[in-house]
């Protein structure tokens, strides 16, 4: 029970990385607020009674103090944010149109920023607590047909950074979580099964294969939880050694070539 007695907002709570936490929270003890704009009643009832299903488009803070009152009139408290909500959309540079440019950015960058101004005082309130934001391993380094979206983990990674300075000597912590070859239907565009998935765009990975949702939702408590009590300003890489370095297929220690 590594979060008992702790409550927890998620974003992106509905599907993949955001459901997957919030259900491994709850099992580590947490009270959890499944916040998206889209239905998480079912991911919801599905934890039970610790569980609480919120409307919140993460471009709004209207929206964000709704869902902060909300919270504290729910369970009292919040100690854990963690700003995973996020889009994506992959095209080169000069086929993005302006509106499709902002609105990656004002979710995966602007959302992250209006929640922790949302929820800093919060936390506070409730003696402390921490953060995670959710940002890429395109946050680290980059990939062709995604620059808005690389733009903005990057922009999330220097974010986090500065809080935990401004933030840190207050109780909170704000730490980064970078996934890389995550096997959910935001990444999965081709609907592939996750062999094929794999097969087309992991095999260049030390591990060989994507990632389960769990596997980054497992960093993220980490992250939320107190044995990262020493752990501030961080980016935590969950990528199956993608940003390691490139293979020499050519040399020893190489994957087999198929």
């Amino acid at each position: 029970m590594r979060l008992a007695g702790k409550v927890a907002l998620i974003t992106g709570a509905a599907s993949g990385i955001g459901a997957a936490t919030a259900r491994l929270f709850a099992a580590a003890g947490a009270s959890v607020v499944l916040a998206d704009i889209a239905d998480a009643d079912e991911v919801a009832a599905e934890i039970g009674e610790s569980a609480l299903p919120v409307r919140l488009d993460v471009r709004e803070p209207e929206g964000w103090a709704a869902a902060i009152a909300q919270t504290e009139a729910r369970f009292g408290r919040l100690d854990i944010l963690v700003n995973n909500a996020g889009v994506v959309a992959y095209k080169g540079l000069l086929d993005f149109t302006p509106d499709e440019i902002r609105r990656i950015l004002d979710i995966n960058l602007l959302g992250t920023i209006f929640g922790t101004q949302a929820a800093i005082p919060a936390i506070e309130r409730a003696g402390g607590g921490a953060i995670v934001n959710v940002s890429s391993v395109d946050g680290l380094i980059a990939h062709n047909a995604l620059a808005p979206y690389v733009a903005s983990k990057w922009g999330v990674r220097g974010f986090t950074k500065t809080c935990a300075l401004e933030f840190g000597h207050r109780g909170i912590r704000v730490n980064s979580v970078h996934p890389g070859g995550v096997f959910t239907p935001m990444a999965n565009i081709g609907n592939m099964a996750k062999e094929e998935f794999d097969r087309i765009g992991m095999m260049g990975l030390p591990t060989q294969r994507s990632a389960f949702p769990e596997e980054i939702a497992a960093a993220i408590l980490f992250l939320a939880s107190d044995e990262a009590a020493y752990v501030n300003g961080a980016e935590l890489a969950v990528d199956g050694g993608m940003t390691a370095g490139q293979y020499f297929t050519f040399m020893p220690g190489a994957p087999p070539q198929g």
